[in-house]
């Protein structure tokens, strides 16, 4: 791999700190922080599969940035294929106009995307995506005369986005109270969580737990009406409560109620996309094919934003006639410069066989993580690809959680900085029960999930004690 150079920083820290108390507001983070005397992590290079902070500290980054640097940092062909195309074509919209790149992207997601999804949408991001989906659906439906199908289903403690369309499909109670009311016609069924399966009244096998989680959404769509449901949205691995895959027919079974009932079937691969899970689409691995792929993240690596909606014919097809319009887009969708560097990461995922370093690495990234279940507070380890979630418990025995107070006190108490402190960066999260969650670059292998399992045995270990 060719790495940029990586200078040591020149950054001033205290100057940076009082900026950033002074005038930063961070996403999805309590700004309290910033008043504390350590004040915020500032991150200023990365190279391969680290980071380096303003203090010059080096980290392990274990979650890709956020599920993004599948190629890992410092990648100079993606920086030159960035300011190659600026240098040619710094920006030129998608809007009734068009540029290489995007067409090059457009052409190439459709090669790689199961069935007949021919059809790209861009965006600058994830959530977008969702929300294009979102209302392509609706709008799909009205043009096929049949515009009472407005209602969209999704799991129990799933994350689709932030926008007011995607947060509706959003599963997450606490993130959506603050911003209520949101865009009517969201509804939730169970996730794959089989580790949790009795509390939502399921005992059995996980291939009897995957039928029985389909057959749930079957019985919203028929308690909501089918003639009321547009589509269904799912991440291949629900990622919001700690990685769950799909158990085995899951997605078979969901596919065939989709189809008996005429509901558009969403794949979310926002995350599970580019070789997350070991294909440029994980609906590929699980063997199923949706009306309709979003996807983001890793399409550019982080080098640039980007995000896109992939739809079947179906759903295109009464756009190719008369007026018919799509009254929808983003500024930044299909970006030359994201879409040159999207390009330029699929070959570099291509040639460096990336999808099948994850396929065959992926097995043994689970079992090294599996050893750390002789440690009391480790209940359970699960996920899939380069994507796997440790849930954290009480007692092992009777799978007990911890309440909201430890939680807090385990969680952001202790863990987060006691794993950044220890070089790993990686995700504590409590949006279902307390996880540590991991989703490395794709480019490391058993070395580094040694190391990776060094940290977590280490800090888990001291974090039992203080329970």
């Amino acid at each position: 791999m060719t790495l940029l150079e990586t200078p040591t920083s020149t950054h001033n820290e205290a100057e940076l700190q009082q900026k950033a108390k002074d005038h930063l507001w961070m996403a999805m983070a309590r700004q309290s922080v910033m008043e504390s005397g350590a004040g915020v992590p500032i991150i200023v290079r990365g190279e391969g599969h680290h980071i380096w902070d303003s203090k010059g500290k080096k980290y392990f980054d274990g979650l890709s940035g956020l599920f993004v640097v599948n190629v890992g940092h410092g990648r100079r062909r993606l920086a030159e294929a960035a300011a190659k195309q600026a240098e040619e074509l710094a920006f030129f919209p998608t809007w009734s106009y068009a540029h290489p790149t995007a067409i090059e992207l457009a052409d190439r997601l459709a090669a790689e995307a199961p069935g007949d999804l021919n059809r790209v949408f861009f965006s600058s991001g994830g959530g977008e995506a969702n929300e294009t989906a979102f209302k392509l659906a609706k709008y799909f439906w009205k043009l096929q005369g049949r515009g009472t199908k407005h209602k969209v289903i999704s799991r129990y403690i799933a994350y689709h986005g932030t926008p007011q369309g995607a947060l509706a499909i959003t599963g997450i109670p606490g993130m959506k109270e603050m911003f209520e009311p949101v865009t009517p016609g969201g509804f939730r069924v169970p996730n794959t969580n089989y580790y949790r399966a009795e509390e939502s009244g399921y005992t059995g096998s996980p291939e009897g737990f995957g039928l029985w989680a389909a057959n749930r959404i079957e019985e919203m769509i028929e308690f909501e009406g089918p003639e009321t449901v547009a589509a269904v949205f799912l991440e291949p691995v629900q990622n919001s409560g700690g990685c769950f895959p799909p158990p085995p027919g899951y997605f078979q079974r969901v596919r065939e109620i989709c189809d008996k009932y005429d509901v558009l079937m969403v794949a979310d691969e926002v995350i599970t996309g580019f070789g997350r899970i070991g294909n440029t689409f994980a609906s590929t691995t699980y063997d199923f094919v949706p009306d309709i792929i979003t996807c983001a993240k890793g399409l550019t690596s982080g080098y640039a934003p980007a995000g896109a909606t992939i739809v079947n014919e179906r759903i295109y097809e009464p756009f190719k006639h008369g007026d018919t319009t799509f009254y929808h887009g983003y500024t930044w969708g299909g970006h030359p410069v994201s879409s040159a560097v999207a390009l330029e990461n699929l070959d570099i995922m291509a040639e460096e066989k990336l999808n099948e370093r994850v396929r065959e690495n992926s097995p043994i990234f689970r079992a090294t993580l599996e050893k750390l279940k002789d440690l009391p507070i480790v209940g359970d380890v699960r996920g899939d690809g380069y994507f796997f979630g440790i849930e954290l418990v009480k007692d092992k025995a009777t799978k007990e959680t911890f309440n909201d107070d430890e939680s807090e006190r385990l969680l952001r108490g202790f863990l987060s900085k006691a794993l950044f402190d220890a070089g790993l960066y990686c995700r504590a999260d409590d949006r279902g029960d307390p996880v540590v969650q991991l989703a490395p670059p794709l480019t490391i292998g058993p070395a580094e999930f040694d190391e990776i399992e060094g940290i977590l045995r280490s800090v888990l270990s001291e974090a039992w004690t203080r329970l």
